[in-house]
């Protein structure tokens, strides 16, 4: 049984910046609940990188309010774009991936995503099902459904022909290729990031010039970063990835300015409205302790939220170290310690990914152990039993030299 157009359309509009076009949109909820049929939503992810933050979970969201809808989530994992690589939003041509890269990334794709959809419930399609099996004439017909002049008009490819910056081929495949999924699967709806507007457009296209009905397109809008940066982006530093200790969710959000917080409340909790406004009157404070409680409750629980609130508290308020720090276990030299180098630490231990960023880390004074900054990234340190390594604000760890 679905819920009413009312009902519907105002779940489904909610952080939604576009609906082209509305009055499509009513109609479809209107046959599908005249017909008892669900609506084929679509939002097709490109494995281009391992790890989902809380930005471009926004649509991932999206596709889950239709699915609680009772209405068919299609989650198209492009394997095939991928290796293009989607030009929306960028200023230059993307390095293209491998197929190892893209088949690793898709693998923790899911995982993630199960924490946002229901997988069981979830049509799963790959992209290559379809592309894999096209002969080149194939690839010529669909290229022949878009003019050089219609790719044009995408503000990011006109910026990047009038400055100069060269735009390769394939690029131009991709719009095109995401279109041709929305074929593929028969798609009602589409779900997208504000700047692929273009590409949902030309599945529009693609759909009518198949004698199909077209989908209605959705844009939901680009997150700022935690540090007030336009957009989130772990290249950037400034993202909160979904699959963070709740402590580091939480710690993160505190960081957020104020003016933000209304955004990050609508887009990244599942607090009602009216909750929202009722927090954001009062203190800015008590309402970022309640935005932090509740993007940790979105993907744990609410105890967690209450326990990451806590240790933040104790840790900041009494500047204490908080419980249960993991530990990390080195063997020991004839002096009874151990060294390392300072970046190798950091490293070997997942406190930093690359030894580019434990660099940044250590000379941003990131890093200290019992309480001594270590600016210098050359330098080696001599590790002693039961010395605590703290890196950032809210990271630690014990050191355990074994004999």
């Amino acid at each position: 049984m679905f819920k009413s157009i009312e009902e519907q359309l105002n779940i489904i509009k909610r952080g939604v910046l576009e609906v082209v076009r509305e009055e499509e949109l009513v109609e479809k909820l209107k046959k599908s609940i005249k017909t008892q049929t669900p609506l084929r939503a679509k939002l097709g992810l490109d494995p281009t990188a391992p790890d989902i933050h809380i930005g471009n979970a926004i649509p991932i969201h999206k596709l889950r309010n239709f699915q609680e809808l009772g209405h068919t989530a299609v989650l198209i994992i492009g394997d095939y774009t991928a290796m293009v690589g989607d030009p929306s939003g960028v200023n230059k041509t993307r390095p293209q991936l491998t197929q190892e890269d893209i088949d690793d990334n898709a693998k923790t794709y899911l995982d993630q995503i199960g924490k946002i959809l229901d997988i069981e419930k979830t049509e799963i399609r790959y992209n290559s099902e379809w592309f894999a099996e096209m002969k080149f004439t194939d690839v010529i017909t669909l290229a022949s459904k878009m003019t050089v002049a219609r790719m044009m008009e995408r503000d990011d490819f006109s910026k990047r022909y009038s400055s100069g910056v060269p735009i390769s081929l394939h690029e131009f495949i991709y719009p095109l290729m995401q279109g041709y999924d929305s074929i593929m699967v028969k798609s009602d709806i589409e779900i997208g990031g504000t700047d692929q507007i273009f590409s949902l457009l030309v599945g529009r296209d693609l759909q009518r010039d198949a004698k199909m009905e077209p989908q209605v397109a959705l844009t939901t809008p680009l997150l700022e970063g935690i540090d007030g940066n336009k957009k989130m982006s772990k290249s950037l530093g400034n993202y909160i990835g979904i699959y963070e200790e709740p402590k580091e969710v939480f710690g993160k959000t505190m960081r957020i300015s104020d003016d933000l917080m209304r955004k990050y409340f609508e887009l990244a909790t599942d607090m009602a409205m009216e909750e929202i406004e009722s927090t954001l009157n009062g203190h800015p404070r008590e309402a970022k302790i309640v935005l932090g409680k509740a993007i940790v409750s979105r993907y744990y629980d609410n105890e967690a939220g209450d326990k990451a609130a806590e240790e933040f508290d104790r840790i900041f308020k009494e500047h204490k170290i908080p419980d249960d720090i993991p530990q990390i276990t080195l063997p020991s030299n004839e002096n009874g310690n151990h060294k390392i180098w300072i970046v190798k630490l950091l490293v070997d231990h997942g406190f930093a990914s690359t030894n580019g960023e434990a660099r940044r880390l250590i000379t941003q004074g990131g890093v200290s152990i019992d309480n001594k900054k270590y600016t210098d990234p050359a330098q080696e340190i001599s590790l002693q039993d039961d010395m605590v390594l703290k890196v950032g604000k809210r990271r630690f760890a014990k050191i355990v030299i074994t004999h």
